[in-house]
């Protein structure tokens, strides 16, 4: 069978696989894209990203989770809501993101085809189309992109209607009267705070001991509060031992004999890449442990023509991270420019209230013996922080002692997934406290609390040295 020939084969079209074929093809590289789903976009798009961030909104306005903060206002969800009801505005913005991804590739000139792929040899991809059909693509260079599923646990009835995952949570007709969430990650917590923003009794089962122990201390202390103060319940240190629908509910014993009974279950167990169909062997690429993929600092997989990005290779497997991989590999598989690839990436999760953090934590400086100055504002104590009704919201930076040049970020509260940016640039940059002493910020924004937690941190450190210096 003849194969068509492709400066790029792209396979997988979620973030990683569309921010690649775009950028080859700005660079005038022909590209084809394979995408085993009917509709693009992937979990960014279809499933995860942008539905739940979307829900998230919908659910702060329709509940008055806003106006109970900011006015003291109490606007219940009536009984008997339909998710539906929520999902409204999310089928509008899912549609049109899809729709202006699909007609940004068809005017780069992107080949774009439906089916799932398979490694015939190291440059040659076999489509087998759903009619039966296969065609062959040829790539001087190969982008796999494939992404991650949910994992499925065997002692979850998927089968069952009110046993999720959370590709299909949102699916979902009736709101949940009562909800179990099985994992305390990212994608769990999100999850949890959702629904109980809605009014929705939630649960959250989690093996470990601490919420989000990757992220500073002062955010993941700052995070349980408000979701305990949300009414989450949390069961620590706790594995799911059975999960048995019945006509009451969905029962969940968990490890310690302890049994929770909820109208449904949402497994965020992890993820699973998707990778195994592939015949990556044929290619001469190994596949590590749940599918994933090691790849060089250049997204190189073993077979140096063929890279992957995204969830396939593993953490952070976030959406805005994977189209920056996918953008360096691409730059560095035809050396078009040289592009460096970012040393900071970014965090943003979207839980209730809203964490975002980039590079250094105060663990990390401590294990890595470095000398640092914390500075801190309130939302509290900005005025753009009482304008929204945020009073428990707060940015942390982190100053080298000897210089004071920005070593990390850290910020949870409303719109922190963009606040974050103004220190990351910084960081890029490598400023230091004399950057933000001379910015002008508008007045009154959330920006501004960049100079009161500059401000906080250089006060410190005068009275920390006038203090050793009286010793």
């Amino acid at each position: 069978m003849e194969s068509k020939p492709y400066d790029l084969v792209v396979l997988g079209g979620g973030p990683a696989g569309i921010a690649g074929a775009q950028t080859a093809a700005v660079f005038g590289r022909t590209v084809a894209l394979v995408e085993r789903e009917a509709c693009i976009g992937g979990a960014g798009i279809n499933t995860g990203t942008i539905p739940s961030k979307t829900l998230r909104e919908s659910a702060l306005l329709l509940s008055g989770w806003r106006s109970r903060r900011l006015l003291g206002v109490d606007v219940a969800v009536k009984g008997g809501a339909r998710l539906s009801e929520f999902l409204h505005h999310e089928r509008h913005v899912v549609a049109d993101e899809r729709a202006r991804v699909e007609v940004r590739l068809d005017s780069l000139g992107v080949h774009r085809m439906c089916g799932r792929a398979r490694f015939v040899d190291a440059h040659t991809i076999a489509v087998a189309a759903a009619d039966g059909s296969e065609s062959r693509l040829r790539g001087e260079r190969i982008l796999i992109a494939t992404g991650s599923s949910p994992a499925h646990p065997p002692e979850f009835p998927f089968e069952h209607p009110r046993v999720h995952d959370s590709n299909e949570i949102l699916e979902i007709g009736a709101m949940p009267r009562s909800l179990v969430v099985v994992g305390a990650g990212v994608i769990g917590s999100e999850y949890a705070c959702m629904f109980a923003a809605l009014g929705v009794e939630v649960h959250v089962v989690d093996g470990r001991d601490t919420l989000l122990s990757f992220l500073d201390e002062d955010l993941s202390s700052a995070l349980y509060a408000a979701m305990m103060d949300a009414g989450i319940r949390f069961h620590w240190k706790e594995k799911v031992a059975s999960c048995k629908p019945q006509e009451d509910g969905v029962h969940v014993t968990l490890s310690s004999g302890d049994r929770l009974v909820a109208s449904d279950v949402l497994v965020a167990a992890g993820r699973t890449s998707n990778t195994a169909d592939l015949d990556l062997a044929r290619a001469g690429i190994p596949i590590g442990e749940r599918g994933l993929l090691k790849v060089d600092s250049y997204y190189r997989t073993e077979v140096q023509h063929v890279y992957a990005a995204g969830d396939v290779i593993g953490s952070p497997a976030l959406a805005g991270t994977s189209m920056e991989q996918a953008r360096y590999a691409i730059c560095h598989a035809f050396g078009e420019y040289d592009k460096q690839a970012s040393p900071l990436l970014p965090t943003g999760i979207y839980t209730i209230p809203e964490v975002s953090t980039v590079a250094e934590t105060e663990r990390s400086l401590k294990e890595k013996g470095i000398d640092y100055v914390v500075g801190r504002g309130a939302y509290s104590n900005n005025a753009r922080g009482k304008i929204i009704g945020d009073e428990r919201g707060f940015l942390k930076l982190l100053f080298r002692r000897s210089d004071m040049k920005l070593l990390g970020v850290h910020a949870i509260g409303e719109q922190a997934t963009e606040l974050v940016h103004v220190g990351l640039i910084a960081l890029l940059c490598d400023g230091d406290a004399r950057l933000f002493d001379r910015a002008c910020f508008n007045y009154p924004t959330l920006g501004d609390l960049y100079k009161h937690a500059t401000y906080d941190a250089m006060l410190k450190a005068r009275r920390e040295t006038a203090a050793a210096a009286k010793a």
